[in-house]
């Protein structure tokens, strides 16, 4: 049941969240602030004992159990930094804590909820997913009496999260506009609900990740729902559906709401490294990569603008996705698919044509005797409209080319696929699949598909997520198509048709 607004700012102001978290240092990112030409400062969560925001909702959740609560113990379901918050609050204060945790969840994830939560703590793999692991922990909460400790959906939750906007106030009550990241939504709900009664003039922009915009739809809706699928390169936001008390004081209080890109938040986790030298997570870097993309489409300048860096839980495998990433995001690189005569120094012909440009990456391989079609990268510093302007200049000078910038396929697969095509197979239909990260994935993949396709092509990328990504081909005749939909339902994984894709065709598609 929903309680006042003025019930939370009390709730807010009394959290005893000061017992495990530490009041995070609010720092001006000077090089991103000369940059845009407004102040832009950054709430620092990563310095939490737990590198993330989440204790303090989880530790005040636990500050309002009754003694036969303690005494019961609590479970959870979280395979991010709730479990690593609520596992290090149950230990300070001596209550047995089990966590559920999906058995895809990483290895680095499941040691951290282990090394906070000590002795007092039992973690549980089960399931393959979030919702499985769910349903196992509410299972086990009513077997053995445990009380349930959700990430979000709860108003001592919000309340705890709310403390965020109380140190925010104090360390700067200037700011203009605040942005901050919506998973679930308790950090937003519990800085909105805060801010908008000391400081009404304060804007608040809700900022989502693209393949997670679950609060832009339940706006749409006017209510939560449940989006089909969510991304899995910003974990710590990848919500499928908003909680019911979260959404009800974000949609009264939050003013605008925007969404990033993974190449935007690759970007914002540079930014926030230049200026500061932390690795923030990608759920972490949302609300830098919403100021600079904000900032740009509203021409903003002078303005004192607010982020929160709320979590810093990242996966060192995964750093290698940000590398490859953040210069297409800041607009420094552009990548294209170009045609080039294949013929002796038709490459030499494409540099010059290039006019000096520093080339980053260039991947082909002989395919035929009259053309080569090649993958390229190259460093730019105007931006887009110089993208554009070199795109116009290698087709005027007789290199048919597209770009491929914000081609998702061709940046996480084709890139490193460049070597041909089959002149064997009619009938290769393109798959892209996310895998769970769990032991017989792959067999089970195989097995149930069966013996009667043949994989005409296989890539597997992994970016430190509880998924991998896999693009794979199949010599499906028409006639089978139905078939094979109906192997591909048994399977269960998250799949798309992405036979059509430009990338697949200008460079891998049969002949």
């Amino acid at each position: 049941m929903s309680i006042s607004d003025h019930e939370y700012l009390k709730k807010i102001l009394l959290a005893p969240v000061y017992d495990v978290a530490v009041a995070s240092d609010l720092v001006l990112m000077s090089r991103l602030s000369n940059e845009l030409g407004n102040d832009i400062f950054l709430k620092r969560e990563d310095q939490q004992p737990v590198k993330s925001f989440k204790l303090r909702g989880a530790y005040n959740r636990l500050c309002t159990l009754s003694s036969a609560q303690q005494q019961a113990g609590v479970i959870a379901a979280s395979a991010g930094n709730h479990a690593q918050g609520l596992a290090y609050g149950a230990h300070v204060k001596g209550i047995k804590a089990t966590i559920v945790m999906p058995e895809t969840t990483p290895e680095i994830k499941v040691e951290a909820v282990r090394r906070f939560g000590g002795q007092s703590t039992d973690v549980v793999l089960f399931g393959t997913n979030f919702d499985e692991a769910s349903s196992k922990a509410q299972a086990l909460a009513r077997t053995h009496g445990f009380t349930f400790i959700p990430p979000f959906d709860d108003a001592d939750v919000i309340a705890g999260q709310g403390t965020v906007a109380k140190e925010l106030l104090e360390q700067n009550p200037n700011l203009d506009i605040v942005f901050v990241a919506v998973g679930g939504g308790g950090l937003a709900a519990g800085i909105s609900v805060y801010l908008k009664q000391l400081k009404p003039s304060i804007k608040i922009v809700a900022v989502e990740s693209e393949e997670s915009a679950c609060f832009a739809a339940a706006l749409a809706a006017g209510e939560p729902v449940a989006l089909p699928s969510v991304g899995i390169f910003a974990d710590g936001v990848a919500v499928k559906t908003m909680g019911k008390e979260t959404f009800q004081l974000c949609q009264r209080l939050v003013d605008e709401t925007i969404t990033v890109t993974n190449d935007e938040i690759c970007g914002a986790i540079k930014d926030i490294f230049d200026d500061t030298r932390v690795i923030a997570e990608p759920a972490g870097a949302l609300s830098v990569a919403a100021i600079r993309k904000y900032a740009k489409q509203h021409q903003l300048k002078n303005k004192q603008l607010g982020g929160i860096l709320c979590g810093a839980n990242i996966n060192f495998h995964t750093l290698r996705y940000v590398s490859e990433r953040c210069e297409l995001a800041e607009q420094k690189e552009a990548v294209f698919a170009a045609t080039l005569p294949e013929r002796p120094g038709a490459f030499k012909q494409f540099c010059e044509a290039l006019g000096g440009k520093n080339i980053t990456e260039f991947n082909y391989r002989f395919g035929n005797r009259t053309e080569a079609h090649v993958f390229v990268g190259v460093k730019l510093k105007g931006g887009q409209p110089e993208c554009s302007q070199l795109q116009q200049h290698l087709t005027s000078q007789g290199f048919g080319c597209f770009d491929l910038s914000n081609n998702e396929l061709a940046k996480l697969h084709v890139r490193h696929m460049v070597g041909g095509r089959s002149a064997q197979v009619n009938n290769e239909t393109l798959f892209a699949f996310e895998f769970p990260e769990y032991p017989g994935a792959l067999l089970r993949f195989l097995n149930t598909l069966g013996e009667r396709w043949n994989i005409t092509l296989f890539h597997y990328r992994n970016h430190g997520a509880a998924k991998g990504l896999v693009l794979a081909g199949f010599d499906i005749p028409l006639s089978d198509r139905t078939v094979f939909d109906e192997h591909l339902a048994a399977l269960d994984y998250t799949y798309a048709d992405v036979t059509s894709d430009p990338a697949y065709q200008f460079f891998l598609a049969g002949e």
